[in-house]
């Protein structure tokens, strides 16, 4: 899973997207050489810096990788990011009165997530916040957090049988999700206009409650049998949905409203004319 953010250096804002799966934040690159340099073409100025430095270009092109980051219009674009060490790398090739502040900036960044890790109620406030400045209520965002701790139950029972994270923890996401909604992750996704956005944040109420039952009912049966491996926890993720669909078909004869809509939280499209930052 993936967030994005912008965090503030002296007067420039910085991209950065947080993959949950690493534990690693990626920042934009040209951001930072923005911030450190004030230069008119960032983007420019990088070009001409991999030029000059042919092992730093080298670097980059091995190691930093191209991920999608928002502009200031709201619309993704593939940006070149790199993680902690990557920037710190760069920084080094950057002749910049700012470059000593940046690295205390970066450090502060890293000691702020080790704390999350240790404390994991700072993590939830930070979600929080960020649910609250995109304009979620109260109430959608106590159902968020409920549906995310009935995720992670289930997450903590594949992990100790059998479930490989990462492509295995998909497959039977995936397997649940089509299930109680007649469709795929991606295709729900699509129906919503998402790209790279988590599908979760911009379900409505109905649907992160038909969500969250669909995955305790998995695990709880899951328990019931012991399942270990794929093949039973595929079964057991199908049984777990269906229960769900079930629930949703009779909500859906009882009110005529479909649980599952096109509904999103992205923001207002912008003029077609409008320019993307770099």
């Amino acid at each position: 899973m993936m967030s994005h953010s912008t965090i503030p250096f002296e007067g420039h804002n910085i991209r950065r997207i947080y993959d949950e799966e690493s534990e690693t934040w990626f920042f934009s690159i040209v951001d930072i050489i923005a911030a450190l340099t004030n230069s008119v073409n960032p983007t420019d100025y990088l070009k001409k810096l991999r030029k000059r430095d042919v092992l730093l270009g080298e670097y980059i092109g091995t190691n930093c990788p191209q991920v999608e980051m928002p502009g200031v219009s709201g619309k993704k674009r593939k940006t070149l990011s790199g993680n902690t060490q990557h920037i710190l790398r760069i920084v080094q090739s950057i002749t910049s009165p700012k470059a000593e502040p940046f690295k205390i900036w970066l450090a502060k960044i890293g000691y702020e997530r080790m704390q999350e890790l240790t404390d994991p109620s700072l993590s939830i406030d930070r979600a929080r916040e960020n649910w609250k400045k995109h304009g979620r209520s109260e109430k959608w965002i106590q159902q968020r957090m409920m549906g995310q701790e009935t995720r992670n139950k289930l997450t903590d029972y594949w992990k100790t049988h059998e479930i490989k994270e990462g492509e295995e923890f998909a497959i039977l996401t995936n397997i649940i999700h089509q299930e109680w909604t007649g469709m795929s992750v991606k295709e729900h996704k699509k129906l919503k206009q998402l790209k790279s956005q988590n599908l979760r944040d911009h379900m409505n109420e109905a649907e992160l409650i038909f969500t969250a039952l669909a995955e305790m009912s998995t695990r709880q049966i899951a328990e019931s049998e012991q399942a270990v491996g794929m093949e039973p926890n595929k079964r057991a993720s199908k049984r777990g949905g269906n229960i769900a669909k079930k629930a949703r078909v009779q909500l859906e004869e009882q009110t005529g409203k479909n649980v599952i809509t096109n509904e999103n939280y992205l923001p207002p499209k912008s003029p077609e004319n409008e320019i993307e930052d770099p």
